[in-house]
């Protein structure tokens, strides 16, 4: 006994190390590779984002550069435009007094009142949405009245807000309001209506009540459609508040393109057009960012 013992002990003893060894083996082959940059990846990608629009924006100056050289052409060519605004292009940030500072500062004021028209446009918007959406009632009755409302252009509010308020800015900001959040009603009632009766039957299962139904289901099933509300109100923020300050003046980016244009500079008015663009290229890619971060689980679904 004791010799078969000891012949078991030394068949056994040596079978240790290999599987230790095979165990260590197991530990490197599940360590995750390091990460390399694709610098050719990350280079394509580039161009193929950026040398389109690159591409064609340089063909769209030559083409303006050709029809606007001639004796009778009425517009500036992009050449006289660098020539004439070269203080605007170059030096957007000064600032010489109240009246006299640079495109930058500009858009910088027209934006504040479009974040804070369009900051109460989106919460006032999300929750008459939600309701209109939620019950059948309120958009019996609301609904027709919104669909009368959003038709109306901007302007057009514009004296009204001015007899209210008796002043620009407040007009201003009312008028960006009454603009924008229409969209954001419309959208966001379509994706209240369009959350599933699962989601509504687990409220139910969980005795939610119609605050923490709002915060919990509705609002975040009903997310991608509120986002697209989003993106088309701020777009139309921006369109409003230029046309409003044309009007009520100050020192926004829209009253410098009327001074500009009673001042005969159309230079100048060609330059804040494309501050305005990038302004609500950027604007619109913002939200659209948030609105794809927000709603990552349920733009899947």
């Amino acid at each position: 006994m004791t010799a078969t013992a000891r012949k078991s002990d030394q068949a056994t003893t040596p079978k240790t190390p290999a599987a230790s060894e095979k165990s260590a083996t197991v530990v490197m082959m599940v360590q995750p590779p390091a990460r390399k940059l694709n610098i050719r990846h990350a280079a394509t990608a580039v161009c193929r984002n950026v040398l389109p629009p690159l591409v064609v924006l340089i063909v769209l100056l030559a083409i303006w550069q050709i029809a606007c050289s001639g004796a009778g052409a009425t517009l500036p060519p992009p050449s006289q435009v660098w020539i004439d605004s070269y203080d605007l292009i170059a030096h957007p940030f000064f600032d010489f007094g109240p009246q006299d500072i640079g495109l930058a500062w500009r858009v910088l004021i027209s934006l504040q009142r479009v974040a804070i028209g369009f900051g109460l446009a989106a919460v006032v918007g999300v929750f008459l949405g939600a309701l209109v959406g939620q019950s059948v009632w309120a958009m019996r009755g609301l609904d027709p009245i919104f669909q009368i409302l959003r038709t109306v252009p901007p302007l057009a509010w514009l004296p009204l807000s001015l007899a209210a308020f008796q002043n620009s800015n407040p007009s201003a900001i009312f008028v960006i309001f009454i603009t924008s959040i229409w969209p954001v009603i419309i959208n966001t009632a379509v994706g209240v209506r369009n959350i599933p009766d699962d989601y509504r039957n687990i409220a139910r299962v969980l005795r939610l009540n119609q605050l923490e139904f709002f915060i919990r289901i509705m609002v975040p099933a009903a997310a991608p459609y509120i986002f697209t509300g989003l993106r088309i109100g701020i777009g139309l923020s921006w369109l409003a508040i230029v046309a409003a300050e044309m009007l009520t003046g100050g020192v926004g980016i829209g009253f410098f393109i009327w001074d500009a244009w009673n001042s005969s500079r159309l230079t100048d008015i060609i330059v804040a057009l494309a501050y305005i663009g990038v302004t609500g290229f950027v604007l619109d890619k913002l939200v659209g960012l948030l609105g794809s971060i927000v709603t990552r689980g349920t733009a899947r679904n």
